[in-house]
C-alpha cells in the first residue's frame, strides 16, 4: 500500500462522515494522552425490549446456541425468531482485543416527532446494551437541515440505560465552544456515567456553523487544539493561567473534575494526512471516518502507527477506532434491499454542504466503504481491518427513513452471528 495509492484513493473517496470529521483535524496544541417515567414505543412493536431488560439477555460465547437446545431460536424484535450464532470464534488472530460500538444517527426529517424519536433512541440503546456492545456514541451539528438533538444532553439521558458501555461523542465540534464550557460539561457527564465517557472531537466543516458562531473557519484546527490543551489543564483541578491565540484564563479552577483521571479518553477525527500525522505526534487515537475506502483507511492507519511510534508512544492498550456503516442480511444484495436507499439518502444530505462526491462517486463508496453483506461477508471485512490494526469498530445502523425495527434487527443479527466469532 504505497503512499501514491493512498493519495489517489483520498482524492476519490475522502470527505466527511456524518460525525463531522473533515479536512485536517488534529494538531500540536493539545497535551499528550496518558494510558488509559422514559418515552416508549408501542407495546405491540417493541414489547420484547421489556422482556430483555427483565432477564438481561446473555449472548452465546464459544459454542453457538450454548445454553439452548441445538437449533433452538430465541425471540427477537416483535416476536421474530433470531438465528443463533453459526460459527466458532476466529481463533488465534484477533481474539477479544476487538470492541464493537454503535454510532447513534439522531438526525431526523424536518417536522418529525422528536419526543417519539428520543424514546426510540432510549429503546435502541437498551437493546444494544443487552446484546453486549461495548460503546455508544452521539453526533454533533448545529443549524442542520435535519432535526439533530445535541449529543451531551442526549447522552446524559442515556446514562441510566447504557449499562457498562462507554458513552461518547463521535464527534464533538470542539472549535464551536469555549474550553471552560466543554471541560465542565464533559466532566459532569463523566461523573454521571461513573467514568465511562469518551470524548471524540473534530474540527468541523460547515460554513453555516462557523459563520453563525462568529468564528473564522480557517482557525478551526488551531482553536480545537488550543481548546483541548486548556481543557486538559482545567481537568488537573489546579488554577489555570493561559493566554493563547484564542482563549485567555486568569487563574481559574474547574469546579467539576472528571471521574477518569487525568481525564476521559480523547479520540480525534481527521481525514487528511496532515491532521492524522499531528494526532500521531500527540499520541492520541485517530478516529477514522466511515465513508473512506478500504485501502485509504488501512494505508493511513499504517502511516499513523509508524508516526506514533516515532514520536515515542508504544501500543500497549492503544485504541485504533473506525466508523463504518453496517447492515447484516442474508447477502450483500439483501442488505442493500433493506437499507440501500436509506443510506444513500443520508449521505445525500451532505451534498448541500459541498460534499458533492457523495453523489458523483456513490457507486464506488457503496462498493468499497460500507459494511453491507452476509454474516460471513461482514466477518471477513472486520478481520481484514482488524489485521491492519483497527480494534474498535463503531457502526451506524440507522439512516433517514429506515424504521427503528430494521436497525434493531441489524444490530441483533450482528451480535448473534458475527460478534461471537471475535470473542472466544
Amino acid at each position: 500500500m504505497g503512499r501514491r495509492l493512498r493519495r489517489r484513493d483520498r482524492g476519490d473517496a475522502a470527505g466527511l462522515a456524518d460525525d463531522g470529521q473533515v479536512d485536517d483535524a488534529g494538531g500540536d496544541g493539545g497535551a499528550r494522552q496518558g494510558p488509559r417515567g422514559d418515552d416508549r414505543l408501542g407495546r405491540a412493536r417493541l414489547g420484547h425490549q421489556r422482556q430483555l431488560r427483565r432477564r438481561r439477555l446473555e449472548l452465546p460465547q464459544g459454542t453457538p446456541g450454548e445454553g439452548h437446545r441445538a437449533g433452538a431460536r430465541r425471540p427477537g424484535p416483535a416476536g421474530r425468531p433470531v438465528l443463533p450464532a453459526q460459527r466458532q470464534p476466529v481463533a488465534g488472530r484477533v481474539g477479544d482485543g476487538v470492541r464493537f460500538g454503535i454510532l447513534l444517527d439522531h438526525q431526523y426529517a424536518p417536522g418529525d416527532d422528536l419526543g417519539r424519536r428520543i424514546g426510540e433512541t432510549v429503546e435502541y440503546v437498551q437493546h444494544i446494551r443487552d446484546l453486549g456492545y461495548d460503546s455508544v456514541f452521539g453526533i454533533h451539528h448545529y443549524l442542520s437541515s435535519l432535526r439533530t438533538p445535541q449529543p451531551l444532553p442526549l447522552l446524559s439521558r442515556l446514562v441510566d440505560h447504557s449499562g457498562t458501555m462507554q458513552l461518547g461523542t463521535g464527534i464533538l465540534i470542539l472549535p464551536l465552544g469555549h474550553p471552560v464550557h466543554w471541560a465542565e460539561e464533559i466532566a459532569t457527564i463523566d461523573q454521571m456515567s461513573g467514568g465511562r465517557f469518551v470524548l471524540g472531537i473534530g474540527s468541523g466543516y460547515r460554513d453555516v456553523e462557523f459563520t453563525s458562531f462568529g468564528i473564522e473557519r480557517r482557525t478551526r484546527v488551531s482553536r480545537m487544539n488550543e481548546a483541548l490543551s486548556v481543557m486538559q489543564q482545567l481537568w488537573t483541578g489546579e488554577p489555570v493561567h493561559h493566554e493563547g491565540k484564542h482563549f485567555t484564563l486568569d487563574g481559574v479552577r474547574c469546579s467539576v473534575l472528571p471521574m477518569q483521571r487525568p481525564h476521559p479518553p480523547v479520540w480525534v477525527g481527521a481525514n487528511g494526512p496532515t491532521g492524522i500525522a499531528r494526532i500521531a505526534r500527540q499520541g492520541l487515537p485517530w478516529l477514522a471516518p466511515s465513508n473512506v475506502r478500504r485501502n485509504w483507511a488501512v494505508g493511513n492507519l499504517a502511516d499513523y502507527r509508524e508516526q506514533r511510534r516515532a514520536a515515542g508512544f508504544d501500543e500497549r492498550d492503544a485504541v485504533f477506532p473506525i466508523h463504518r456503516d453496517l447492515c447484516v442480511a442474508d447477502s450483500a444484495e439483501a442488505a442493500f434491499a433493506v437499507a440501500g436507499e436509506q443510506v444513500k439518502r443520508s449521505y445525500g444530505e451532505y451534498v448541500q454542504y459541498g460534499m458533492d462526491f457523495f453523489e458523483s462517486q456513490w457507486d464506488a463508496i457503496k462498493e468499497k466503504a460500507l459494511f453491507f453483506g452476509s454474516p460471513d461477508d461482514i466477518t471477513a471485512k472486520i478481520q481484514d481491518f482488524a489485521d491492519a490494526g483497527y480494534n474498535h469498530f463503531v457502526f451506524r445502523a440507522q439512516w433517514l427513513g429506515l424504521p427503528i425495527e430494521r436497525s434493531m434487527e441489524i444490530v441483533e443479527r450482528f451480535a448473534r452471528e458475527v460478534m461471537p466469532r471475535f470473542r472466544p
